[in-house]
This record gives structure tokens, sequence and C-alpha cells, in this order.
């Protein structure tokens, strides 16, 4: 998991990040959350992986999913989470472009130079998306959280290798955010 970048956590989000079961996650910034490095180095040292087990002076020990929802505030009970991509060029909800659903969605398209396929560049992300305006209303609000959800998920739990790409795989889940919290998120 990585800690979150660039997107401030606005307070108007947090209804929203609520009923996704994804608040905790959200609140594990810099703000909130210190990374020992020292502490993590240790542990690395001590990671076997051919076994996926940590060797600690008092035995072996491993990570459950249990610690994960624990750690992560994460719901573990409910519809499994995939982020199967076969086909999404067209999504199955009405047949149109998922780039079309996207701009639906966010009320905004990237550039041609800041897509990849089916991710975007972060820097264009967090550019667009990194501070609400102090006026907005509610359509614009929850545009933003959909945006802020959908950095969690791209940046925290589920990055890609460079880190600096976010995909619109997770249109489905941000475009009924009511109904997020009923997944396994761990």
């Amino acid at each position: 998991m990585r800690r979150q970048q660039g997107m401030r956590l606005d307070e108007r989000y947090i209804s929203y990040l609520q009923m996704a079961g994804l608040y905790h996650l959200a609140r594990l910034n810099e703000r909130w959350f210190r990374l020992d490095e020292p502490l993590v180095s240790a542990f690395v040292e001590r990671w076997c992986s051919e076994t996926h087990t940590f060797h600690m002076p008092f035995g072996e020990c491993t990570i459950t999913l249990q610690d994960v929802a624990y750690q992560l505030g994460l719901p573990i009970d409910g519809r499994y989470v995939s982020g199967c991509l076969i086909d999404f060029q067209t999504y199955i909800e009405g047949g149109r472009p998922a780039w079309v659903w996207f701009e639906e969605l966010l009320g905004v398209l990237p550039p041609a130079n800041c897509i990849q396929k089916f991710a975007m560049n972060y820097s264009w992300f967090q550019e667009t998306f990194g501070e609400l305006p102090d006026r907005a209303d509610e359509p614009v609000v929850r545009r933003y959280a959909r945006a802020y959800i959908m950095m969690l998920l791209g940046t925290q739990l589920f990055a890609d290798k460079f880190g600096n790409r976010i995909h619109i795989r997770w249109l489905p889940y941000v475009a009924r955010l009511e109904d997020m919290g009923g997944y396994s998120w761990g």
C-alpha cells in the first residue's frame, strides 16, 4: 500500500467515503500516518518469500486478511472486487465507450497526451481534482469525491507498478457510490 499524495481530504468527501467503507483508508496519509522506515526495513529483512512469512525470534508469522482489514479499516465481507478488463473499451452498462462514461461521471475528459490505453496520468488527475472549489454545489462535490475514491483505489490499494497512473477500471464502483460499502476491499 502506498500513501496518498497530493490530493487533500476535504471534509465534504467524508460522507461519501464512509458510505463506500473507505474513510479509514483515506485517513492513512501523512497527516495521520507516519511511516516508520526502520521498522519496515526490519520486517523486510525478516521476510521469507518462499513461505510468505516473517521469521521472528519467537517463530514464523504471517499477515492475514483480518489483519489487513483491521489496520486499513476495510470491509472484507461482501461482493468481491474485480479488476477484470475483458472488453473494457465498451462498458456493459448502456454500451457506451469507457471514456465517455468517465466524462459523464467526473465532468471532464483528460487530454489525449495524458491517456495511456485505459489509464490517465496521475499528475493530470491531481491537477484537475486536487482541490475542491470552496463554493462547490453537491453534484460537483460528488464528482470530486468520486475522483478522490478513484485516487485511493488507484494509488493506495491497487497501484500500478510505476505509481503514476490511475486506471479507469474503478468507474463501475464510483458510478454507484451507494453500493461501494457492500464490496470486500480487503
